[in-house]
């Protein structure tokens, strides 16, 4: 088992989780100035994007400094053949680790066969994993799934991950069926480690689902004998996460701009960055009216002219 970086990380272990369309390099940066993770994570690419017509832009979505190291490329597929040609490409690319994506529940991931999709397919699952490892060398595999595809299938399907002597596994406490929606099973993270232990000691085990604070990540941790936490959707808006801070109001507009300037320095598409305005203008008066606004701007210049324009008027 090659562990990697993994071994000299302290515990507990907090990991921002690879969210499409949201952990960008922009979104990562802010977090390196506010408050840093132990370790990030990239959106997911498709392995046969890799070496398709798709190149560029998955190249462009695994772009990142060595600030923001230690970092893992998260990719999803279902031919081994492919997997073992990216794990190559991402440990020359110089990430820390490469995590294989069998979790996610999108329609159009899942008829793939990829994501979600390989809970029903543990052979075929067992063996992206050690094709995976032979493409990654020294590089540490991880794998990051569900409790199952329509019920609670721990008992066989977490033993089918384990067995290959992963890094890291990391646990959505939900089905695929429960999507977002349910709460997560945090009971049952204790099952997942006691099975760690018996199968794949070495083995790290993260929980995900619903965590909404740093104090309740490590409660969790306590409780269970898991090694980490990732977590997600309570991150956005929320470059303080890791920091236990509570920001001012002018704190939060102040990052609005900042988020703003480094998304259009690094070439995205603006209209993509506004889903985060959406999340930093809560909790405070005039807050939706702001929020309006700012989704009608085109620019970081304009999103600076509008925040100046709200906290002259409520002064």
């Amino acid at each position: 088992m090659q562990l990697g970086f993994w071994k000299k990380l302290k515990k507990p272990i907090m990991a921002i989780a690879p969210m499409s369309g949201v952990t960008d390099q922009a979104f990562r940066l802010m977090f390196l100035k506010y408050g840093k993770p132990s370790v990030f994570w990239t959106e997911f690419v498709p392995v046969a994007g890799l070496f398709s017509r798709g190149r560029t832009p998955c190249l462009k979505v695994l772009k990142f400094s060595k600030k923001e190291r230690p970092i893992v490329a998260q990719v999803f597929g279902s031919d081994p053949v492919l997997f073992e040609r990216a794990a190559t490409e991402i440990a020359n690319l110089g990430f820390d680790g490469i995590d294989i994506n069998m979790g996610c529940p999108d329609y159009n991931v899942e008829k793939k066969g990829a994501g979600a999709a390989l809970i029903k397919n543990p052979a075929l699952a067992k063996e992206i994993i050690r094709a995976t490892k032979r493409g990654a060398g020294k590089m540490p595999v991880s794998v990051k799934t569900r409790i199952g595809y329509k019920e609670n299938q721990i008992k066989d399907w977490i033993p089918a991950i384990l067995e290959e002597e992963v890094a890291v596994l990391t646990v959505h406490f939900r089905t695929k069926a429960d999507l977002y929606f349910k709460p997560a099973n945090w009971e049952l993270a204790k099952e997942v480690v006691k099975l760690r232990y018996k199968i794949s000691p070495k083995t790290l085990i993260f929980g995900n689902g619903d965590v909404k604070s740093l104090a309740e990540a490590k409660k969790l941790i306590k409780e269970t004998g898991l090694d980490g936490i990732m977590i997600g959707r309570a991150l956005v808006g929320n470059p303080w996460f890791f920091a236990k801070k509570q920001p001012t109001m002018k704190q939060q507009l102040k990052a609005i701009v900042e988020h703003a300037k480094i998304f259009e320095k690094l070439g995205g598409h603006f209209d993509s960055i506004k889903k985060h305005f959406h999340a930093y203008t809560k909790g405070f008066r005039g807050a939706r009216e702001l929020r309006e606004r700012l989704m009608k701007v085109k620019n970081s210049k304009q999103v600076q002219q509008e925040i100046e324009t709200f906290l002259k008027a409520v002064k």
